[in-house]
C-alpha cells in the first residue's frame, strides 16, 4: 500500500443516520455498561490481519466519552457477533444466543455482503425478506437497530456482481427506512471514496485477500471512523 494516502471525505449526506439513537443517548446519561452488540458477516469478524470495525468503534468510542465528551460513570462494550461466510438467513438463527440474552442498548447488523459474493448460495430477494424479518424481530423487542450495506470492493463489481451489488445495497436501503431504523451507508461512502477522492482499489482493498472482497486495514479503520462519528452525532441532543 502505498505510503502518501488521498485525503478522504465523510459527507453528511452519506454519513449521517437518519434518526437520533434514542436509547443510546438515555443510556449515556446513566451508570455502568453500555452494551453494544456487533452481529454481522466477516467484514464484522474479521480476517487476517485487519483489525475489524467493531473491536476500533469500541476504542473510538470509549476514548470519546472518556476524553472528549466525559461520561465517567459509563463504560462501551462492543461485542463482535460476526461469523465469516454467513448472511441473514443464517443469522436470524443466532438472534437468540448472540443478540437477545445480551440485551444491548444498540444492535448494530452488517449484513448483505454474502447474498452478492455467493450468488450461487443466495437469493438476494430471500435475504432480503429476512432482513425484514430479522428488523421486524429486533424492533418488536425494543432494540434501537443500525444496519450497515455492503463493501465497495473489487469483488463486488466483477463480472455480474456490480449490478447485484446495487440490488442488494437498494433493498437494504428499502428495509431499513421500511422498519424506521437508520442505515450507515458503507457502499456510497466507499464509493464517494474512490470516485470523488481517487482512492484506487489498492487502497480500498486488503491485499492480502485472493478474493479481492475484503477492506484492506485502512479502509476498516475510515469506515469505523465515520461509523463513530455517525453514531456520536445521533446519541448527541441537539447535534
Amino acid at each position: 500500500m502505498p505510503d502518501n494516502l488521498p485525503t478522504i471525505e465523510f459527507p453528511a449526506a452519506i454519513v449521517d443516520l437518519k434518526y437520533p439513537l434514542m436509547r443510546l443517548r438515555q443510556a449515556l446519561e446513566g451508570r455502568g455498561v453500555v452494551r453494544i452488540v456487533a452481529m454481522g458477516s466477516s467484514s464484522t469478524a474479521g480476517r487476517a490481519d485487519v483489525v475489524p470495525y467493531p473491536y476500533r468503534l469500541e476504542m473510538y468510542l470509549r476514548q470519546h466519552y472518556k476524553d472528549e465528551d466525559p461520561h465517567p460513570n459509563i463504560r462501551i462494550d462492543v461485542l463482535n457477533r460476526g461469523k465469516g461466510n454467513e448472511e441473514a438467513d443464517d443469522e436470524l438463527k443466532r438472534f437468540e444466543t448472540d443478540i437477545f440474552q445480551d440485551d444491548p442498548t444498540l444492535v448494530i447488523w452488517q449484513v448483505g455482503t454474502n447474498a452478492v459474493f455467493h450468488n450461487d448460495r443466495y437469493n438476494v430477494d430471500v435475504v432480503a425478506e429476512n432482513i425484514r424479518k430479522g428488523l421486524a424481530q429486533l424492533r418488536a423487542r425494543g432494540f434501537e437497530v443500525l444496519l450497515i450495506d455492503p463493501q465497495y470492493t473489487t469483488k463486488m463489481l466483477w463480472d455480474d456482481r456490480a449490478e447485484l451489488s446495487d440490488k442488494m445495497v437498494r433493498l437494504i436501503r428499502n428495509a431499513a427506512e421500511e422498519a424506521q431504523v437508520s442505515l450507515f451507508q458503507r457502499w456510497a461512502l466507499m464509493r464517494h471514496w474512490h470516485v470523488q477522492n481517487n482512492v484506487s482499489f489498492e487502497q480500498l482493498v486488503d491485499p492480502t485477500d485472493g478474493d479481492l472482497l475484503h477492506q484492506s486495514d485502512w479502509s476498516t479503520m475510515q469506515v469505523s471512523l465515520a461509523l463513530k462519528n455517525a453514531i456520536i452525532k445521533a446519541a448527541t441532543p441537539g447535534a
